[in-house]
């Protein structure tokens, strides 16, 4: 019997819809919307978290940071509690302290620099630019494409740079950038080798990497905020466990800093696990908000519902008085109604889904992510879809159970 009121009430939803195809369109355009939106944000998110994990896998997952402050950051640096305030600004003999310990195969003073590079009128917008040196690509991946990196006398300070590929293409288009002159913010600096990034590294908007310089060069030559954009970056030797290796470090750098015991560091440590925690919660709160959203566009579909099963209640008032007259229960009219109205949005639900999927192939190509709408969001957008359908279509069906079949037969 239920099986058979299920059928019955899908027949007459696609009946209606072939019936009135701009109302039903109309009616179910807010779930669809609503349900894009949903499995379009999933999968950005999806594909956020992805190039996150790729990253750090390229990177290596025991690569640690060390910087000034970063667990006590808010977000006005000038309400920073008075012990963080006087910290001392990272050095190289912070640098050089990490570098003695036996455990550690690289620790390295690094800049993050934000400036626009010209070429011939060819200007970009602002780019990530890195101060460090010839193991930069060790610790964060990539491929030396052509030319070279750094030598031991161009560390000093050299006006040189090391091109990113894509960045290289922008700028110089057919012309061969060695051995020319790209203009970084007021300083023009001679291009030495070009480099390739990790195909899967994740580079928010507004933060694309362009390039890499010695660090001496970013110091001596730009501006930049001691407070934030000076780090270390250290890789522990093969073998050595990443907990060892930062405790090894943070040893050092008390001795390094005549901490005595009992005195708070004067520095932090990021870590992989960090950086993870920092965007996992990024990411669910955007998704959290991006789902109240689209949830608007959920309630409108659903009021649109109501509206179109109330007047499918008033146009079939004769058929419901027949149903009932032949022995129809209010138990059997009222699943009819809504299934359905659970089988108008459910449609709606499955036409966005599939928007989403091209919506979520249109967003994985402009933000050169590699990722696929995750499945359990597919699955998620259907039943809410029912379950709206199910929610707006009670009161309409609850109406259609209650007519008295007498009245119902002298409907005009």
């Amino acid at each position: 019997m239920v099986l058979r009121n299920v059928v019955e009430g899908a027949s007459i939803a696609l009946e209606s819809l072939r019936a009135n195809k701009l109302r039903s369109t109309l009616t179910i355009l807010g779930v669809v919307i609503g349900v894009t939106t949903v499995m379009a944000i999933a999968s950005m998110v999806q594909g956020i978290r992805t190039q996150i994990f790729n990253a750090i896998e390229t990177a290596g997952p025991s690569v640690f940071y060390v910087v000034r402050f970063f667990s006590q950051t808010p977000l006005n640096p000038d309400r920073l509690p008075y012990e963080v305030r006087i910290r001392p600004v990272l050095g190289s003999t912070d640098a050089a302290a990490l570098t003695r310990v036996p455990e550690i195969a690289y620790a390295g003073m690094w800049v993050q620099l934000f400036q626009r590079m010209e070429y011939q009128g060819e200007r970009t917008q602002t780019l990530t630019i890195f101060g460090a040196d010839e193991h930069y690509m060790d610790v964060n991946g990539g491929t030396l494409l052509r030319g070279r990196f750094f030598t031991r006398g161009e560390l000093a300070g050299d006006q040189v740079i090391v091109l990113e590929t894509d960045l290289a293409d922008r700028l110089f288009g057919r012309i061969d950038p060695l051995g020319r002159y790209v203009r970084v913010g007021d300083k023009a600096l001679r291009v030495i080798g070009i480099f390739q990034k990790p195909g899967n590294i994740f580079e928010p908007p507004g933060q694309e990497v362009g390039g890499v310089v010695p660090f001496e060069t970013a110091r001596q030559n730009f501006r930049y905020d001691e407070t934030n954009a000076l780090f270390i970056a250290v890789r522990p030797r093969a073998g050595v466990a990443p907990e060892t290796a930062r405790d090894l470090a943070t040893v050092a750098l008390r001795r390094a800093r005549n901490l005595r015991p009992g005195m708070p560091n004067t520095f932090d440590l990021i870590t992989q696990d960090q950086i993870l925690d920092v965007v996992g919660k990024f990411t669910t709160y955007f998704f959290l908000a991006m789902v109240s959203l689209s949830s608007v566009a959920l309630l409108v579909g659903g009021i649109g519902v109501m509206a179109i099963m109330m007047v499918s209640v008033t146009d079939r008032t004769k058929e419901i008085g027949l149903r009932k007259a032949l022995g129809a229960t209010r138990r059997e009219i009222l699943w009819q109604f809504l299934v359905e109205a659970a089988t108008l949005t459910f449609i709606g639900g499955l036409l966005g889904v599939a928007m989403g999927l091209l919506a979520g192939e249109g967003l994985k190509a402009v933000l050169k992510m590699e990722s696929a709408v995750p499945l359990w969001s597919a699955f998620l957008a259907c039943a809410v879809s029912i379950a709206i359908g199910l929610a707006f279509g009670l009161i309409p069906a609850n109406r259609a159970a209650r007519m008295d079949p007498v009245e119902a037969l002298r409907h005009e």
